[in-house]
C-alpha cells in the first residue's frame, strides 16, 4: 500500500490515478498517524518551497516524515516534493526543509540558447547506472518538467538522475538509501514516467516483504 500525502500542495488526482495504472494499491492522507504504519510514502508538490512546508508543518507532518525515513520506509518526493527533501532552499529567502537528503534548492541559472526559467516541458534525462528508480530507463529518455529551482545535492553520489541546463549539469533525482525525489512528474510522463513509479513500488514491496 503506498501512502500519499496530501497537503494541499498538488494535484493528487493525477498522482494517485498513476500509481491506479500500475495496480498498486494507495490511500491519500492527511493524518500524522497513517505515516506510522506506512509501507512506502509519497509526497507530490508544487509551488513554492516556504508554502510547501509550511502546509507540512500545518498539517504536523514534517516529524512523521522524518521518522519513517528514519525507519527505513520508502519515501518518494515529486517535483515540489523532492525539493523538500533537502536541508534548505533559498526560494523568496532561506527556508529550512525536511533534511533527509543534504544539499540545497537553488535557482535554475539559464545561460545557453533556448534555457528558459521556468523550466517547462519535455527534456532528456541521464539517469545513473545504479539508480533503483530508473532501472530500464534508456539515456535521453523525456520526462515532463515545470520548475525554476532545482537540488543542489552536497554529495555528488546522491544524485541519480540528471539534465543539460545553463551549460551544466543540474540533478533532477536524488536517491538515498530508502529516500528517493524525482523533480519531474512522473504522472505526467507516460510510460517513462510509470516505469519509474513502477520501480519505486517494487522496491517497496522487497522492503516490506
Amino acid at each position: 500500500m503506498i501512502t500519499i500525502i496530501d497537503s494541499g500542495i498538488a494535484n493528487i488526482a493525477s498522482v494517485t490515478s498513476a500509481f491506479r495504472r500500475l495496480g498498486a494499491g494507495n490511500c491519500v492522507t492527511r493524518q500524522p498517524c497513517d505515516l506510522e504504519s506506512a509501507h512506502a510514502i509519497v509526497l507530490p508538490g508544487v509551488g513554492a518551497f516556504a508554502d510547501g512546508m509550511e502546509s507540512l508543518r500545518k498539517c504536523a507532518l514534517i516529524e512523521p516524515v522524518r521518522r519513517a525515513a528514519v525507519r527505513g520506509t520508502p519515501i518518494l518526493g515529486i517535483c515540489l516534493g523532492m525539493q523538500l527533501l533537502a536541508d534548505a532552499s533559498e526560494e523568496f529567502g532561506e527556508h529550512a526543509g525536511l533534511g533527509l537528503v543534504p544539499g540545497r534548492v537553488v535557482q535554475l541559472s539559464p545561460g545557453a540558447a533556448g534555457d528558459r526559467v521556468p523550466n517547462i516541458g519535455w527534456c532528456d534525462v541521464e539517469p545513473q547506472a545504479a539508480s533503483r528508480v530508473f532501472a530500464g530507463t534508456a539515456p535521453g529518455t523525456a520526462f515532463y518538467f515545470v520548475h525554476s529551482f532545482h537540488f543542489r545535492c552536497a554529495d555528488e553520489k546522491d544524485v541519480s538522475a540528471s539534465i543539460k541546463f545553463g551549460g551544466a549539469s543540474v540533478a533532477v533525482a536524488v536517491e538515498r538509501g530508502n529516500v528517493f525525489g524525482v523533480q519531474f512528474h512522473p504522472e505526467k510522463s507516460q510510460d517513462a514516467g510509470l516505469g519509474v513509479l513502477e520501480n519505486f513500488v517494487r522496491f517497496a514491496k522487497e522492503v516490506n516483504a
